[in-house]
Parts: C-alpha cells; sequence; structure tokens
C-alpha cells in the first residue's frame, strides 16, 4: 500500500524565494467527490497524472499515482472535473535537509500560500524554516480538494 506522511503549513512571508526554483504550473481537478477517496487529474508541464488518495484528515493517507496521456488530462480537466480547476504554481525549496513544497495559488485560491512537507514517518524531526506559518495539516478548508467547492476567494 502507497503511503503519503505530509505536514502542511501557511506562509508567512516570501523568504522562501530566494532558495527556490523556478517553479513548475500546475493545473488540477477532481473528478469525484467520493467520501472515501478523492480523484484528481493533473497536469504539471507536459506531463500528466491520475491521483487517488483516501479522504481521510491528517498527516497519514493512502496515494497512488498513475502517469496518464497529457491529451486525455486536458479533455477530463475540460469536461469531467468539478470547476473551478485548481491553478498553482508550486516551487520547491531546500531547508536542513529536507525538500518543501511552496503553493502559489491562482485564480478563485488566489492569495493562498501553504508549504508541505514529505517525511518518512509520522515522527520525523525536521527543522521550520523562518517563513513557515500556522500548520494546517488537519484543517480540511486547506485541503485541493475542498477549495474547489470553497476557494479561498470566498472565505472573506
Amino acid at each position: 500500500m502507497a503511503i503519503e506522511i505530509e505536514r502542511k503549513f501557511l506562509v508567512t512571508s516570501d523568504r522562501w524565494r530566494e532558495q527556490a526554483d523556478a517553479g513548475q504550473h500546475l493545473a488540477q481537478g477532481y473528478l469525484i467527490g467520493a467520501r472515501e477517496a478523492s480523484v484528481r487529474v493533473r497536469i504539471e508541464g507536459e506531463r500528466a497524472n491520475l491521483n487517488i488518495k483516501s479522504a481521510t484528515l491528517g498527516i497519514h493517507r493512502q496515494e497512488y499515482e498513475y502517469p496518464i496521456p497529457l491529451a486525455d488530462a486536458r479533455e477530463m480537466l475540460d469536461t469531467l472535473c468539478e470547476k473551478p480547476v485548481i491553478e498553482k504554481t508550486r516551487y520547491h525549496v531546500e531547508h536542513a535537509g529536507h525538500t518543501w513544497e511552496v503553493d502559489v495559488f491562482e485564480g478563485e485560491n488566489a492569495g493562498l500560500v501553504v508549504a508541505e512537507i514529505e517525511l518518512a514517518s509520522e515522527s520525523e524531526t525536521f527543522e521550520q524554516p523562518d517563513w513557515l506559518g500556522e500548520e494546517v495539516s488537519a484543517d480540511p478548508r486547506y485541503y485541493n480538494v475542498s477549495l474547489v467547492k470553497h476557494p479561498y476567494k470566498a472565505w472573506w
């Protein structure tokens, strides 16, 4: 079984940009809103994947990911996925032996910036960069599948 152990934090400043890579634009949509799992289509540059994640809250979830043809992914995003499609730019930032993924959201979720770290175990320790804010791993509002139905711009 594939397991994802990931912690998610808000970002408090742009200092992370000093160490970030060039970033990659992502477009992703959700095919079904099943109670047990989310099914996501993602285009990342010239690659596309189908991703299935268990719908459990917290830092420990089942995750499966499979490559699919880019043309199929584009068609699914246009015709089958719930709207709005999530658009963001993902940056990678190396810090104290870990790689952080910083997502800068666009469109209906513009203004939201979230940093995620994948860990080998739930008890793994890591150094938090000074640009990291509140942990939101257990807050369902910050899950991408939730941002489709309740975009960040609508929170205010």
